[in-house]
């Protein structure tokens, strides 16, 4: 089954790669969408793919690279909304 998220991730996750590694573990999994980062110093990921992969990318925010300290991951589930193909940072 398909499944679609939001995940804010805070901590130092800007200027650490956060983003680079968060597209290169979602193409492993096979998932779609973004990762960009906020103005207010967090990430923004939107994503969507099995739930077992979406499952495994929520779990994987919360440690991220060894560069970066999570301190909060929050997550929402977004309904049918439209997603890019691929994963894209920016």
């Amino acid at each position: 089954m398909l499944k679609q998220v939001r995940i804010l991730v805070s901590g130092r996750v800007q200027g650490v790669y956060f983003r680079a590694f968060t597209q290169k573990k979602a193409k492993k999994l096979a998932i779609t969408g973004y990762a960009k980062n906020l103005s207010d110093g967090r990430v923004e990921i939107v994503a969507s793919g099995s739930e077992e992969a979406i499952d495994q990318l929520i779990k994987w925010c919360y440690k991220g690279p060894i560069t970066a300290r999570v301190d909060h991951v929050e997550t929402e589930s977004l309904n049918g909304e439209a997603i890019p193909p691929g994963f894209n940072v920016s």
